[in-house]
């Protein structure tokens, strides 16, 4: 395992669409094993692959402090209910936080590392994790959906 660089915000890796993952293989599973290593240094609940500067559909992530990791590739969000607003952050965009609408309660269809399908159901301030980092693998930053900003606006 290897820890990698975070990209942060102003760099162009971060705005560009993530393509899906087509090979299940050791390559993906270093990207894996360096994504969680480096979410425990940074200290952090969810990495997506673009935030390493990998545009492939990958994001891991820990909500009891690195003792158990959620690795989805190819994550796609099925169902959504509810909504809540919460402050968010990023690891990408240090030392800001902000205001944003999610979902209260989302089921995502992914796959694990192997190529096994796999369905993530979450809650609260795990399903806007989910969907935090599902919008990196397409470009969207938190920053984009914060409460009450104008329409249009970056």
């Amino acid at each position: 395992m290897a820890r990698r660089n975070i990209y942060q915000v102003g760099d162009s890796t971060l705005r560009q669409i993530s393509k899906p993952v087509t090979e299940f293989d050791d390559k993906l599973s270093q990207l894996i094993d360096d994504m969680i290593e480096t979410l425990v240094y940074a200290d952090g609940a969810g990495l997506a692959a673009p935030q390493v500067g990998v545009l492939k559909r990958v994001f891991v992530a820990t909500f009891d402090g690195g003792r158990t990791f959620i690795e989805a590739v190819n994550p796609v969000i099925v169902k959504t209910k509810g909504s809540r607003t919460a402050a968010e952050g990023c690891l990408s965009i240090p030392n800001i936080r902000e205001k944003v609408e999610r979902p209260r309660h989302v089921v995502v269809n992914a796959f694990d590392r192997h190529g096994n399908p796999i369905v993530l159901k979450a809650d609260n301030f795990d399903a806007s994790c989910f969907c935090h980092e599902i919008d990196h693998l397409d470009g969207i930053l938190f920053t984009d959906k914060t409460v009450g900003k104008k329409k249009g606006s970056k």
